[in-house]
């Protein structure tokens, strides 16, 4: 339970220092850049799956279009949503809209604890004060509406995956696949311009968005997810405004007002209501959880634990 906690943590604070990084890249052309980044993650992932010796899995036809869903909706479209949406009214509204997500992760599950949807629901709060209540016109909430939609498939695509796969596949065949899905977007809307050789800042900036906030975070967070649950893993959607502050702050980008202090504390109350609600099928505080890492079988755990050390 605790190492599903700090995992779910951290993965979500990664992906909220996204906002301060991308400044290093903000002159390179978006779709080109999204591009890159999901091209370095998926050569990190396959260097890594091959280090442990994880074997390719066999998928039923389902699979493969949970999969496919998975880096359709999750990835390529949840990004180019989020762009369109800032470009048409701002980053505020998309980071309100997706504020929203703890709350409709924690009503995907079965019959949520009350005390969850409390604690869902003071997220909510706390990550929208924290982004800033958007203001915008039609098509930026249209685009953030699809961002939000993205971000959900982008959990609850993943769980069927996880049993059988594991954390360490389900990232790594979603971003392979999601790399030429988003080239293709940056030849639409970019053309031949959509790639140019970094600068040296933009090339430490892809680094980070692909080391960090793709493949730790992705790894981090399907590793929780089922131990969790989606409802209380959600909860911790609620960070990624708390990341973006505190990287602003340690960037000196920005130095957080009174509004983001009090949406950060919001959050993080909201989160510990959340936890101390029980889950049917979850362990509760102070229970280990006994079962494998979810997806990866018994050998093939002890192999990537020989690998390791």
């Amino acid at each position: 339970m605790r190492n599903g906690v700090a995992g779910a943590a951290t993965a979500m604070f990664s992906v909220g220092t996204l906002a301060g990084v991308s400044a290093l890249v903000k002159d390179y052309p978006v779709y080109g850049g999204q591009a890159v980044r999901y091209l370095l993650a998926a050569v990190v992932l396959l260097a890594v799956t091959r280090a442990l010796g994880l074997r390719f899995v066999r998928l039923t036809p389902r699979e493969w279009l949970l999969l496919g869903g998975l880096a359709l909706t999750g990835l390529a479209i949840f990004n180019v949503c989020v762009v369109e949406s800032a470009r048409a009214s701002g980053p505020a509204l998309v980071g309100t809209v997706l504020g929203a997500v703890p709350l409709a992760l924690a009503l995907a599950g079965d019959r949520p604890a009350p005390r969850l949807l409390a604690g869902a629901t003071v997220v909510v709060a706390g990550a929208t004060l924290a982004a800033g209540l958007g203001s915008g016109n039609l098509a930026g909430l249209l685009w953030a509406l699809g961002a939000f939609v993205g971000e959900i498939s982008f959990s609850l695509m993943a769980l069927p995956l996880l049993p059988k796969l594991g954390a360490i596949r389900v990232s790594t065949y979603s971003t392979v696949l999601a790399a030429p899905i988003l080239a293709a977007v940056g030849l639409v809307r970019e053309g031949a311009g959509m790639l140019r050789v970094p600068t040296l800042a933009e090339s430490l900036g892809f680094a980070y968005l692909a080391v960090v906030v793709t493949v730790g975070a992705f790894l981090l967070w399907y590793t929780s997810l089922p131990k969790l649950g989606p409802g209380r893993a959600g909860l911790f959607a609620g960070l990624i405004p708390v990341g973006a502050i505190v990287t602003g702050l340690v960037l000196g980008l920005a130095i957080p007002s009174a509004y983001d202090l009090l949406g950060a504390g919001l959050v993080i109350a909201g989160i510990l209501v959340g936890l101390s609600a029980r889950a049917p099928g979850l362990p509760g505080p102070g229970r280990e959880e006994s079962s494998p890492t979810a997806g990866e079988p018994r050998r093939e755990r002890k192999v990537s634990s020989r690998s390791k050390g």
